[in-house]
């Protein structure tokens, strides 16, 4: 076999029509072979004997695309002093583009013996793990083009590629499940007529399946399980796993674009598979520990400020070079459109503390590709200080969980929530305004994966988690969640109006406020987990989306989705990208303020009414004829007026349409009576007539301008 010098750069395999030039750093090792694997189990071993800056590389003749490889490097194992080196350890390429296979659990995998966590253990890893496979780069992208949403326009809907299309009706049943599914009619007609804009995937990275949840017969269903940066999860593919995942999920790209629908991925660069000092040895830890995980003052152990064993040390170069050279590859070569991080406050901590001036945040910032994707984070972690909502840099929109709550808040019931109420629903000045940010910078979501779904949010008041085999102990046990009078399923009529009630409360108090809104898959549908709110390890029908048959509640929940999200589509108003005023707007020739708010008897509210411990009722004016910013070409923006009308109380309650806003209005949301104003049906009102609201409803009546 030849062996080239090859080149350093760019790290990983890469393929170039005659060969393939292998790269891979450690700075711990004192050797590094290159094994190439052979379906009869064998391998070939090619040392990289050239270094430019601990970077070992070769360039080898005729390796063609679908060659599985890994490697093996010689060192050091001395975790007393944060090196794991072990040569017995078939090891992943960090770089890798594709990756095959699964690991099968045994000792094999452990960089020691179970019976003696501090003996060397030198059983060859290689039949039991997975394989790091060269690709061929070349795709046909047509005329793909990005579809460049702004984010005033955008509505998020996340998605679990397995979840959203494992059930689904019109998809073959060899597509189910896999990228090809996405790419389907089927999925890709339901996502455009509810009106979303972007589909954010769950972790679509290759991930391992924990040794601790196989054993107990479960999956890690979610993913957050990380192992391979540039590797679509080869589960997800419909056919084989030699590089056909690579392809696959380009082509469920470019039929997104092509129905202008963005895609955004969950990424999880906190930290990796390979878990705390106890875990497998797979990749990073075999490769260089000290340079890829943040270690505790004894370097045998790990800090850990993600909950899974191990964090990335963020202080490290090479660290912060394989996550900017995975966010540009993701970019340029399989053309997603933005990314939403996964406990992005670790990624914050240069050293100890969460640093909005820290490194990452820096080369973020001044990336030419990466800063000019839509960039997500979920703002905290489970280390000290680790709740950052609002705090992270100007570039950056966020996962707004004080939306959430005060929202869930509010419906459920809960005393005093109604000043914070007016904020979330405004997007937020208070966490965005001061550091330059708007209103887009708020992602406004009610729930997501991690929770309850808005089916079991109005269904159950304590999480039912039994199935996860941990006692009921995992998941969050302060939901927020009010189950409507009865615990979980019942034929009692009144309980499940009421909550399909509230379902539309949430719905339509999502798609209404000023933000970007972000949808979570299978609520359209009213989804249930049957109060599992931590459904991580559910690889099964209980968190796959279940669709509606016609003419049941899902159907009725889909329907009002389509028309609550089409409503905010077609106004400016509930979608503006600057804050409210509190005051008319100069040179719009109106003298109201662009936004007031009113008690249900139609009088401006007074400060001891938002106040009062009990306020749990609010009339909002949306004035279309002050909208401050200006359209994309300089015009000015005009729109409709509005009134929102909040009856968050246990009680019927009569609103006043307020005087001097407009004489005449019409109902366009009832979520007491969704299906009169779908019909057209919704009632002609006047200035100071009464409207009569049942407990817990919403009501939006509209004025053309």
């Amino acid at each position: 076999m030849q062996v080239w010098p090859g080149e350093a750069y760019p790290l990983g395999a890469t393929y170039d029509g005659a060969g393939t030039n292998f790269a891979v750093f450690s700075e711990a090792a004192d050797r590094v072979e290159l094994c190439l694997l052979h379906d009869d189990g064998s391998e070939t071993a090619v040392e990289l004997r050239e270094s430019d800056a601990f970077v070992r590389h070769a360039y080898v003749p005729g390796i063609m695309p679908g060659q599985r490889y890994g490697f093996r490097m010689h060192g050091p194992y001395a975790p007393e002093r944060g090196s794991r080196c072990n040569s017995a350890k078939l090891l992943l390429d960090p770089y890798a583009k594709a990756i095959s296979g699964a690991v099968t659990w045994g000792e094999e995998v452990y960089g020691y013996h179970f019976g003696a966590p501090d003996k060397r253990n030198d059983l060859d890893s290689a039949p039991h793990t997975m394989t790091s496979v060269v690709v061929n780069p070349y795709f046909d992208w047509g005329d793909d083009r990005r579809p460049r949403t702004e984010y005033h326009h955008t509505v998020i809907y996340e998605a679990h590629v397995k979840g959203l299309t494992m059930r689904h009706p019109g998809l073959p049943e060899e597509l189910r499940g896999t990228y090809a599914a996405l790419a389907h009619p089927a999925i890709i007609e339901h996502l455009t007529e509810l009106g979303v804009t972007a589909l954010e995937l769950m972790p679509v990275h290759q991930f391992v399946n924990d040794h601790r949840l196989v054993d107990m017969g479960l999956n890690n269903y979610w993913g957050y399980n990380t192992i391979g940066f540039f590797a679509p999860h080869n589960a997800y593919a419909s056919w084989g796993d030699r590089g056909q995942q690579v392809l696959e999920f380009k082509s469920a790209v470019r039929a997104l674009h092509e129905a202008g629908i963005e895609v955004i991925l969950d990424v999880v660069y906190n930290h990796t598979a390979e878990g705390n000092h106890l875990g497998p040895t797979l990749s990073f830890r075999g490769i260089d520990n000290a340079q890829y995980y943040r270690l505790a003052e004894d370097p045998r152990y790990y800090t850990d400020t993600t909950g899974t064993g191990n964090s990335l040390l963020m202080r490290s170069p090479h660290v912060l070079q394989l996550i900017m050279d995975s966010l540009r590859y993701w970019v340029l070569e399989m053309h997603v459109d933005g990314f939403r991080f996964d406990l992005a406050a670790t990624l914050a901590r240069q050293f100890h503390e969460v640093d909005r001036l820290s490194s990452f945040f820096d080369l973020v910032q001044q990336d030419p590709v990466v800063s000019q994707v839509k960039l997500i984070a979920e703002p905290w972690d489970v280390g000290e200080g680790g709740y950052q909502v609002g705090n992270f840099p100007p570039l950056w929109t966020e996962w707004n969980g004080k939306y959430r709550d005060t929202v869930r808040d509010l419906w459920r019931g809960e005393p005093r929530t109604l000043a914070e109420f007016a904020s979330r629903l405004t997007g937020s000045s208070d966490l965005y305004q001061d550091d330059g940010r708007r209103p887009l910078a708020s992602i406004n979501f009610v729930t997501c994966h991690d929770g309850f779904t808005l089916r079991d949010l109005v269904s159950y008041n304590d999480k039912r988690n039994e199935a996860n085999g941990e006692d009921n102990r995992d998941g969050e046990s302060h939901n927020r969640s009010w189950n409507c009078g009865v615990e979980g399923d019942t034929d009692d009529p009144d309980v499940l109006e009421l909550r399909s009630r509230q379902m539309r409360n949430f719905m339509a108090t999502l798609m209404l406020s000023q933000g970007v809104p972000m949808i979570s898959h299978g609520d359209e549908v009213a989804r249930t987990q049957h109060g599992n709110n931590n459904a991580y390890c559910q690889d099964s029908e209980l968190a796959w989306v279940e669709w509606p048959d016609p003419d049941g509640e899902g159907e009725a929940m889909l329907d009002f989705t389509r028309a609550i999200v089409r409503l905010r589509k077609e106004h400016p108003v509930f979608r503006r990208r600057r804050f409210f005023h509190g005051r008319p707007v100069e040179g719009t020739h109106d003298d109201l303020s662009d936004i007031a708010w009113f008690t249900p008897e139609g009088k401006e509210m007074a400060q001891r009414d938002w106040n009062s411990s009990q306020a749990s009722t609010l009339t909002v004016f949306l004035n279309g004829n002050a909208i401050s910013e200006p359209g994309s070409r300089g015009e000015r923006i005009t729109d409709d007026s509005f009134l929102l009308m909040f009856n968050a109380s246990p009680k019927t309650l009569e609103f006043v349409v307020p005087v001097d806003h407009g004489r005449q209005w019409q109902v366009v949301v009832d979520t007491a009576n969704p299906e009169a104003v779908e019909r057209g049906a919704g009632a002609k009102v006047a200035a100071g007539d009464r409207l009569t609201l049942v407990d817990r409803s919403m009501t939006v009546l509209q004025r053309p301008a």
